[in-house]
């Protein structure tokens, strides 16, 4: 990786001296973009609701257009749902989009802001995204906040400083500590090349290492998720790794089956919470 979390960081790094158990909240979150029918909403919901593990959470993240019945086909069962964008505003002359409290009406617990097609596609830029994470959190929508870096940045060593600014952002809003942060490098999106968990796991320290410069126990408790082209072949590798909290899936989550695989991956790999990494443990990654 190219940017590997800086010594300065390191060095003021608090977990050493955190002695407790981070709970942190896993997670498996499929987003269907903009595929999809009813069809496939009336056949997953069903088979994803008889697999459900209370210890890792089960999210769908389906087009706007059909979340009024996977609303309908999720009540009573522990699959959860979420919104894949949501606009800055509560209300507005904003026609095509919807706000955070229209999802919260429809039982969502979750938006997804900042997914890398949306900063690409619509321009949307750290401050925007900012302000749909404050919309989330006025409307008590968790917000799932996707961070990242391009091919470009990546191959210029600009890794870190991505992220760093990123966060930033985050971190204006007041309940970050309650947000969830997907780490999603845009290089590895849509192809056969993800990251390697190593290099997941390298990141998501420092994101974690990051957050815990501002507070500790918040970074400590935050979830952070992967995503990539993870499939049923890799998320286990993924989610074996102490700082990586769950996955956000794409296509994969269109095939029931499959989707059922990287769940079943990630109840696997451990019910009991992971201890907070210690410095050294840190440093000897990074070394």
């Amino acid at each position: 990786m190219n940017a590997a979390i800086p010594r300065q960081l390191l060095n003021a790094y608090p977990y050493a001296q955190v002695d407790d158990v981070a709970e942190r909240q896993k997670l498996v979150i499929g987003n269907w973009k903009m595929h999809g029918s009813l069809a496939l909403c009336r056949e997953a919901i069903p088979r994803l609701a008889r697999s459900v593990n209370p210890e890792v959470q089960l999210v769908l993240c389906p087009p706007a257009p059909f979340l009024g019945e996977v609303a309908r086909l999720a009540q009573g069962t522990a699959v959860q749902y979420s919104g894949q964008d949501v606009a800055e505003q509560q209300s507005g002359a904003r026609t095509g989009e919807w706000s955070a409290g229209m999802l919260a009406e429809l039982g969502c617990r979750y938006s997804l802001v900042g997914h890398s097609e949306r900063r690409q596609h619509h321009y949307e830029d750290d401050a925007l995204i900012a302000a749909k994470a404050r919309s989330c959190q006025q409307s008590g929508l968790i917000p799932i906040v996707c961070i990242g870096e391009s091919q470009a940045e990546r191959e210029r060593g600009e890794t870190a400083q991505v992220l760093y600014n990123q966060l930033d952002w985050l971190m204006t809003t007041p309940l970050w500590r309650q947000a969830i942060v997907a780490y999603e490098p845009r290089w590895a999106i849509g192809n056969n090349h993800p990251a390697t968990p190593e290099l997941a796991q390298q990141t998501h320290a420092l994101i974690r290492a990051y957050l815990a410069q501002t507070d500790a126990v918040a970074a400590a408790k935050i979830p952070l998720l992967y995503g990539g082209s993870v499939k049923a072949d890799n998320a286990a590798g993924f989610m074996a790794m102490p700082d990586i909290d769950g996955v956000l899936v794409g296509g994969a989550s269109l095939d029931t089956a499959s989707f059922l695989e990287i769940y079943a991956s990630a109840v696997l790999c451990g019910s009991e919470h992971r201890p907070v990494q210690q410095l050294a443990q840190l440093a000897r990654m990074v070394a």
